[in-house]
């Protein structure tokens, strides 16, 4: 990322005073889509048992635009994560358990590989255009490491930790 030297605007203290370029944006880590996945997620999680919520209940408790909720529900549907029910007590309801359904199987749905590098992709390795040879790359050296601690806390946080509060202490002990 381009950066350049400027005094030290709110929000930028971690990093040591450098700010992005005025044209470059800051990448979000996962997607919008993803996000508003695991919200819908954790808001069908936090229903009573055999409860169900109707795509518009989901969109305005959550501030998820509806038609894009309509997709997201979709795809987690057809992966096997949530299901549909007709009727008066309709709508959407999570297929298993919050407690065996973790965040790492909801953004692997809908945002594909959770690898920062494609040379690290579990689901879709290829090799990267510019590495001349995997075993002595320091980048991916790094990276290896950041993939395997994001997978790690990604992989073990289920959504019913995150609904208990036990997902901010899931990270702390992975990454520390």
């Amino acid at each position: 990322m381009g950066v350049s030297r400027r005094p030290i605007r709110q929000g930028f203290e971690g990093l040591n005073g450098l700010v992005p370029d005025e044209d470059r944006i800051w990448r979000d880590v996962i997607s919008y889509k993803a996000k508003y996945a695991i919200k819908a997620v954790l808001a069908l999680a936090s229903q009573p048992e055999g409860g169900s919520m109707v795509i518009s209940e989901i969109a305005e408790q959550e501030s998820i635009p509806k038609k894009f909720l309509e997709q997201i529900l979709l795809d987690l549907k057809h992966q096997g994560l949530v299901m549909s029910r007709r009727g008066k007590h309709g709508g959407y309801m999570l297929l298993k358990p919050a407690d065996q359904t973790t965040f790492g199987e909801v953004l692997r749905v809908i945002d594909g590989p959770l690898a920062p590098l494609p040379c690290l992709s579990k689901m879709a390795y290829h090799k990267c255009e510019d590495c001349s040879d995997e075993a002595t790359c320091r980048v991916r050296r790094v990276f290896a490491d950041v993939a395997e601690a994001t997978r790690g806390v990604l992989d073990r946080t289920t959504i019913a930790d995150a609904l208990a509060g036990e997902g901010d202490e899931g990270v702390r002990r992975a990454v520390s």
